[in-house]
């Protein structure tokens, strides 16, 4: 057995899996946009605990690196590189983007051009475009209104067919990453020998919370409220 603890918090779903080879061992996904703290690894205990095996029997760990909302993302990120410290097991990247594409080319139906779009919130979407099996585009961030006009009438996968459906195609049905694919793809990537990506977050634009970039003191701040007394 060749375990692999895969797991992803760059969408709505908090998602993990163990996967051997090209088989899902275990898996479990929670829909929750606002809790991945304290969802992520009660559900990876789950996944222990339901099939027997052992943290130690884990060979390797994957996670998607987005793109994703700030907070969200690093939580997934935070955990693998963790587990990856205290297991003395190496950690891989994949854009959480391919995860949900590896998902919809796994379909009967997968359509040979197509789009995955997810919630980037501020009324935008996270997508790429994906042709013969391929990523040719993207990540990237835009609003529904600016996307390129050849990739607006593709199917899509992600939220982003549900939120904003006059912007893309038919929808595909595939919403969040499922960890499960997320592992499989990474360890088909593994044995084809191709490089993965580096445990550094796709954030694609800058957090909402930054540094200031000056401090004012408390005599400066008392002085100036008693300059605008009447």
């Amino acid at each position: 057995m060749s375990l692999l603890l895969a797991m992803d918090t760059a969408t709505s779903a908090v998602t993990a899996a163990l996967v051997d080879g090209d088989r899902v061992v275990a898996s479990r996904s929670v829909v929750d946009a606002r809790r991945h703290t304290e969802i992520l690894m009660p559900i990876i205990a789950e996944l222990f605990d339901e099939t027997g095996a052992a943290r130690s029997d884990v060979d390797a760990l994957a996670v998607g690196v987005g793109p994703g909302p700030f907070t969200g993302l690093r939580v997934g990120i935070a955990t693998a590189e963790t587990l990856a410290l205290v297991l003395g097991r190496p950690a891989h990247g994949l854009c959480s983007l391919d995860a949900i594409a590896h998902e919809v080319m796994a379909g009967a139906e997968a359509p040979d051009d197509f789009v995955v779009a997810t919630d980037a919130r501020r009324k935008e979407v996270y997508w790429a475009r994906y042709t013969g099996g391929r990523r040719i585009d993207g990540p990237t961030v835009h609003k529904p209104a600016d996307l390129p006009e050849e990739v607006r009438g593709l199917p899509v996968a992600g939220r982003g067919a549900q939120l904003y459906p006059d912007s893309f195609g038919p929808a595909l049905g595939t919403l969040d990453v499922d960890a499960a694919q997320l592992g499989l793809a990474v360890a088909a990537g593994l044995t084809a020998g191709e490089a993965m990506l580096p445990l550094q977050p796709l954030y694609l634009r800058q957090p909402d919370a930054v540094p200031s970039t000056g401090q004012k003191s408390a005599l400066t701040s008392l002085q100036g409220k008693r300059r605008g007394r009447p």
